[in-house]
């Protein structure tokens, strides 16, 4: 199905990355520990979010609520939004247009 969005898909990624990392234990979905994760660099972490993004984003596409670590990413189509949740807690909305 997919995910429609008129924004840039690299800002989209971008927020949606600031919003993934706020989100505790959001590195269990690589199957790292945070001693694993404490041990990459700024750079292959980075990377690490981004691909992680990506792959929520796309498994949103059929999916609409997704578990991440302690919380979740929602997609509520009818506002063309993602929504972060660490636990209960929005920490985070990430506008797709």
């Amino acid at each position: 199905m997919g995910i429609k969005f008129g924004r840039e898909y690299k800002d989209i990624v971008t927020d949606f990355v600031r919003g993934i990392e706020m989100v505790n234990g959001f590195y269990e979905l690589l199957e790292m520990s945070a001693e694993d994760w404490q041990e990459l660099d700024e750079s292959e972490q980075e990377e690490c979010l981004r691909t992680l993004a990506d792959d929520i984003f796309y498994g949103l596409g059929s999916t609409p609520v997704m578990q991440v670590g302690a919380g979740s990413v929602r997609h509520d189509a009818g506002n063309h939004v993602l929504k972060v949740h660490d636990g209960e807690k929005l920490v985070s909305v990430i506008y797709l247009v």
